[in-house]
Formats: structure tokens, C-alpha cells, sequence
């Protein structure tokens, strides 16, 4: 296995910006196509005393957001309001996930470690932050933890390249799921529609999909193949392919969204795969052979349209305006109609909204023109972001720093 603190490390690397000038890095909510307004940064959110490294915005209650951070904290936000709503002292390490119970957004689960801790807010006094539930199933360190959307399970992966699938109604392991990573397993999702599957994606330049009732991997795809890396472009960076975020729609996206994952990768490409004719078609395990005809949407051939085994991808890369170094986070817009726009952000010090209509279309005609709806450029890296379904401040962004930053399209 390769050194883990290199690999983490890597994470956070992007090589300089070849094709920029200073005014072009510097400037800010440039619009790339579409017509729409600019983004412009709206509040400025203080509270942690360290680099901030995730956020989550309640679907429940539009405005409210929760942050994360390297000094052991999780802030939360109430955007009516000017300053933090409180401060959740619950860890001596760095919090590296968090995420809501599905059903009930008073529960929270925070990783720091290699535990996982459930607290319920409405439960908790002043400066007591004692947790209903403490989990410590993981050898290594948490990556992410996720919950799927029955809230019966929860989802950690860890730098071992295994992931805990933990019982939240028995509060016990259900199952492992290792033998699959050869590294850092960087991200987990459950499949909504696949309700005892689950995808997960690495630093080993893996996905894999996984029956986690058996406990065993169904789809393993290896970005690391040499025409896997086809969506590369001559701008595009040089750095390996590792998977550093996955996200699948919500339930409620399904209808305009399909049975999609979003993969964002450590060479600046984000893949658009549609897993449900990835997980029917029948094909070679791992097979260069069976990868034929997956090329980049952006060189003009039949990217997007289904290959002959029936699977249709899309790469969002440098040529269509998309990112220069490995891409740190996606997620799908939850403000107007959500679903609508796939935004991320990467070590480029950049923010991409893409429209997602005009990526699904680009299936069915093979029109890969103005994909990329809004471009912002950034003073730091992005750590991590998220989008709220309030009327105004739409995006959050943890970036390198302790301040997390709001945005709105206007």
C-alpha cells in the first residue's frame, strides 16, 4: 500500500495554473455562458479557529448550515443571523464529515478519528456536548460518513480503504467492506434506488459498487487505466486520477436527474455516469477491452451516448471550462429547482456550476456546447462546499481558511 500521509497529502496539491494570467486568477464571478448573473461572495462566516472541512445545509430548514472544522468544532449558521448560532465543542482531533439523519435533521453524526459520534441538538445544554451514540468500528481515519435516506444505516470509510456499514436502529456493525481499495477510501454514497448498495471512491483511482448486505463489491472501475484517462486534454493537469468525491441525487431528483453518480477526480476531470446501464451492462471485469468507446465528450466524438455495452458517460473537463487541478467536492443545487445545477469546486482555487439539463441532454444529441453555466474564481482551495434551499445565500465554501464563505446567484 502507498505511504497514506503522501496520499493525503496529494489531496490537497494542484500544480500552477499554465494557461491563466494573474487578472484572469484574480478576478471574481466571471460568467462562462448562459446568460445568468454573477456570483458574488454575501457573508462571511466566523467561528472556527481552524481551516474549515466540510459543511451541510439542512433541506428541512433553508438557511441553517453546519461547518466543521480542524479545531475539533461544528458551527452552526442561521443565515437570518449575523454571527454563529452556537459552537459544538465535541472533539480534541479534526472533524473531517459530517452528515444529517435523513429523517430527522435534529440528529447529527460528526467524524473525528476513526470515531463517529450522533448527537441530537435539541438535547444538548450549554457546553455539554455529550453524544447519544458513539461509534468506533474504524481502524483508521474517517474520510466521510454518510447516512441513507431509510436513516437505517450509516456509511464511514476510513484510510485503510475499508468502509463500516453500521446499524443505526440496532446500533451495531452490520458489515465490512474491505478487499476492494487498495488505498484511502476517500468517499461513500448509498444508492437511493438500490437500497443495500453502496458507492464508494478512493486515492487507489477506484470506484466500486458494493452489495453491502453480502458484503462484496458488484462494479469496480479503475480510473487508473490508460484510456480511462482519456478525458484528459492537452491543458489538463497531470496529476493521477484519484477519486477525491462522489455524489448520487437525492430521492426527490431522481425524476429529472436519473440514476446518475457525479465523480470528481484528482486530474481535474468530473465524470457524469449513468450507473444504472454501468451496473446492468455485462462486460469484462476491470477490462481495457470494455472501456472502448468511453472518450472524452469534449474532443467531439460519442462521449455521452451509450457505448456498445450500453453505458453512456460524460467527461466535464479543461476543454469545456472545467478544472485545472483535482476536483475536492461536488454536490447537486438544492436552491430554486433542485437538481438543477452540479456544482464544484477543486484546488484550482475555482467553483464550476454546471447545468445539469444541458449535461443529460448532451446524452441524447451529443452537444457539449455551454455546459459549464457559471465559473468563480477563488483566492483559496476548496476543502469543501455545499448549497442551501434558501431564496438568497446559495452556496457555501469551506476553503483552506477558518472563515467559511457564502455566495449568492443573483
Amino acid at each position: 500500500m502507498a505511504d497514506l500521509t503522501a496520499l493525503k497529502n496529494n489531496r490537497r496539491s494542484h500544480r500552477p495554473l499554465e494557461k491563466q494570467t494573474e487578472e484572469e486568477r484574480n478576478r471574481r464571478g466571471k460568467v462562462e455562458g448562459g446568460g445568468a448573473s454573477q456570483m458574488m461572495e454575501t457573508r462571511r462566516l466566523r467561528g472556527h479557529k481552524a481551516t474549515a472541512t466540510c459543511c451541510i445545509a439542512s433541506r428541512d430548514r433553508p438557511g441553517l448550515v453546519a461547518s466543521s472544522g480542524e479545531d475539533g468544532c461544528v458551527c452552526w449558521f442561521d443565515m437570518r443571523c449575523k454571527d454563529v448560532k452556537f459552537v459544538m465543542d465535541v472533539s480534541n482531533e479534526p472533524i473531517s464529515s459530517l452528515c444529517f439523519n435523513s429523517g430527522n435533521e435534529n440528529i447529527i453524526y460528526v467524524s473525528a478519528g476513526n470515531e463517529v459520534k450522533c448527537f441530537d441538538v435539541h438535547m444538548l445544554a450549554d457546553n455539554s456536548w455529550k453524544p447519544l451514540e458513539s461509534y468506533n468500528y474504524n481502524k483508521e481515519e474517517i474520510n466521510q460518513v454518510t447516512c441513507n435516506s431509510k436513516s437505517s444505516f450509516l456509511a464511514a470509510a476510513d484510510d485503510g480503504g475499508e468502509i463500516k456499514i453500521i446499524d443505526l436502529r440496532q446500533k451495531r456493525i452490520s458489515k465490512t467492506l474491505r478487499s476492494g481499495h487498495t488505498s484511502i477510501c476517500s468517499s461513500v454514497q448509498f444508492i437511493p434506488w438500490r437500497p443495500w448498495e453502496v458507492i464508494t471512491g478512493g486515492l487507489d483511482s477506484k470506484l466500486i459498487t458494493w452489495d453491502f448486505s453480502k458484503g462484496r463489491p458488484l462494479k469496480i472501475v479503475d480510473f487508473g487505466l490508460p484510456d480511462m484517462r482519456s478525458g484528459s486534454d492537452a491543458g489538463q493537469c497531470l496529476n493521477p486520477a484519484f477519486v477525491h468525491s462522489i455524489k448520487v441525487p437525492d430521492v426527490d431528483m431522481l425524476d429529472k436527474l436519473g440514476k446518475i453518480c457525479v465523480v470528481a477526480r484528482g486530474d481535474g476531470v468530473i465524470d457524469v455516469i449513468d450507473m444504472e446501464s454501468e451496473l446492468t451492462a455485462t462486460k469484462p471485469k476491470s477490462s481495457t477491452k470494455s472501456r472502448k468507446g468511453t472518450q472524452s465528450a469534449s474532443k467531439g466524438n460519442d462521449s455521452g451516448v451509450p457505448d456498445e455495452n450500453g453505458t453512456k458517460w460524460l467527461h466535464l473537463d479543461y476543454s469545456l471550462g472545467g478544472h485545472t487541478a483535482a476536483v475536492s467536492c461536488v454536490a447537486f443545487s438544492l436552491f430554486g429547482e433542485r437538481g438543477r445545477f452540479l456544482v464544484s469546486g477543486g484546488n484550482d482555487k475555482a467553483v464550476k456550476v454546471w447545468d445539469c439539463s444541458k449535461c443529460l441532454d448532451s446524452w441524447q444529441i451529443g452537444n457539449n456546447n455551454e455546459l459549464l453555466h457559471l465559473n468563480l474564481n477563488l483566492s483559496k482551495k476548496v476543502n469543501w462546499l455545499c448549497t442551501t434551499p434558501s431564496e438568497s445565500d446559495n452556496l457555501v465554501i469551506c476553503d483552506t481558511t477558518k472563515v467559511v464563505k457564502v455566495y449568492t446567484i443573483s
